[in-house]
């Protein structure tokens, strides 16, 4: 016995169709062509393109390496746009309308307003940032134990969710895939904690909505060092890359450091951790954070 044929198309078919147009909305915003977006998510070309014309079905695992490769949650990409709130369709039309750059000041405008939290509260959330060798490691330890809360790598907290290390992470995703994994990473620190100390990678202030993000929720202290003993801090934790094979390791570094000052300086405070013993700066830091 034949069964009926349903009249109109099938929810499936509508459901692809518009993730499909989603797709190929959240590429055009970011500028990307769909040849560089099939290469950052290992997918064909030719399958994206069946995929943003609604004809391609897709397994959860390309749906979420096209999400990431895009910046996005699996949820957002996939969101049916029955699910959302009127006002949270309409915010979300309307910030799709907008261009890369718009949409990013759109952002800050939104995160200053509503996300920031009062001083009192982010000062139970302390997030130190600086280039390694600087400290946040040993002296967020020390602060967290003062304090009572807990400290958290946020580094290796990457590796705990990916499964791999930092080094591995890199050669996976780049660094575009890096630092993707680090705002998730932080996002996850955000909602789970009320209280911690947070040691951030060196290279967060490069980001500028992870940076803001991580102003706006935490009390940011900048531990900074001479360049000097940056490099020897870390050669002396065993690490001898910097100085192998270059010698121009020292030149490089001071060029780094002095492009991340200005991004460092945005922070709430600073700590020079430079001819102090770890006792006097960890003193030092938690009269800071006291305020």
């Amino acid at each position: 016995m034949k069964g009926k044929t349903q009249s109109g198309p099938r929810p499936e078919m509508e459901f692809l169709k518009m993730l499909g147009e989603r797709v190929r909305q959240e590429r055009s915003r970011r500028e990307i062509t769909r040849k560089e977006l099939a290469k950052a998510a290992c997918v064909s070309e030719r399958f994206l393109a069946q995929l943003e014309t609604g004809h391609g079905n897709i397994s959860i695992i390309r749906l979420r390496r096209i999400a990431h490769a895009l910046g996005l949650g699996v949820e957002r990409l996939a969101q049916e746009k029955n699910g959302d709130m009127p006002e949270m369709a309409g915010a979300i039309a309307l910030l799709e309308k907008l261009k890369p750059e718009e949409r990013r000041r759109a952002h800050a405008i939104l995160r200053e307003k509503f996300g920031t939290r009062s001083e009192e509260e982010r000062r139970g959330r302390i997030a130190l940032v600086g280039m390694r060798g600087a400290g946040k490691s040993t002296l967020g330890a020390l602060l967290a134990e003062r304090m009572g809360s807990p400290f958290i790598e946020l580094d290796r907290r990457i590796e705990q969710e990916s499964g791999a290390r930092l080094s591995v992470v890199f050669d996976l995703y780049g660094p575009a895939g890096f630092h993707r994994l680090e705002r998730e990473a932080l996002e996850r620190v955000l909602e789970a904690n009320e209280r911690f100390v947070l040691a951030t990678g060196g290279s967060i202030v490069n980001e500028p909505e992870t940076f803001a993000r991580l102003k706006g929720a935490c009390f940011t202290v900048w531990l900074k060092a001479k360049p000097e003993d940056h490099m020897q801090r870390v050669i002396a934790q065993g690490d001898k890359r910097p100085m192998a094979g270059s010698q121009w390791a020292m030149a490089d570094l001071r060029k780094i450091l002095a492009g991340r000052e200005p991004l460092y300086e945005k922070a709430d405070a600073s700590v020079n951790t430079s001819g102090k013993t770890v006792k006097q700066a960890a003193v030092e830091l938690a009269a800071v954070v006291k305020g």
